[in-house]
């Protein structure tokens, strides 16, 4: 089983609750990376534009590496940031449908131009293009679009006794960006 795990995606594709139950029925210890960030002092400001925390990218990554070299746990860092940081032996982007983000994302009442951004960013697989410079193949793209949490569980407990993987490229929503202009 891999040992540092980083569980990451656009905002509201399920990251959270997902590490929550999987880190529950693994019995290993979690640790959320915007938390980690704020505890931390990591934040530089918010971005007046679009309303969201910037964050100090080369601290965070220096804790999560502190926080990584100094136990022999399991840990699963989860965060829509996770990937930007060093130190996993896997990375698992969970990825959804846009139209299905976009309800979501309004849920959440984000304005209509951080929701454009999310949607842009998910459509293009931001996330997963990031994390593939970082890490290259040793990442799994997961949509769970129409999944159950259970189910994305079960995906999630066999990538990490690997005995399944979803290889960057198998998720594609660029058809929707198409369309959507």
């Amino acid at each position: 089983m891999y040992k540092n795990v980083f569980i990451t995606g656009t905002p509201c594709t399920g990251k959270t609750t997902v590490s929550e139950v999987l880190s529950e029925r693994l019995g290993c210890k979690l640790i959320k990376i915007n938390d980690l960030a704020i505890e931390n002092d990591f934040v530089l400001g918010i971005d007046e534009e679009k309303g969201y925390k910037v964050i100090d990218i080369p601290r965070l990554n220096d804790k999560v590496s502190e926080i990584i070299s100094g136990s022999d746990d399991f840990i699963i860092f989860e965060g829509h940031l996770a990937h930007l940081c060093s130190g996993a032996d896997k990375v698992i982007v969970l990825r959804v449908r846009p139209e299905i983000l976009r309800s979501r994302l309004e849920g959440r009442n984000y304005t209509d131009a951080k929701i454009r951004e999310n949607l842009e960013a998910e459509a293009m697989g931001v996330c997963t293009a990031e994390a593939y410079d970082i890490y290259g193949e040793d990442i799994s793209e997961i949509d769970a679009s129409d999944l159950a949490v259970d189910e994305i569980v079960e995906l999630l407990v066999k990538v990490l006794n690997r005995d399944a993987d979803f290889p960057v490229g198998g998720v594609d929503f660029m058809d929707w960006l198409i369309n959507s202009l």
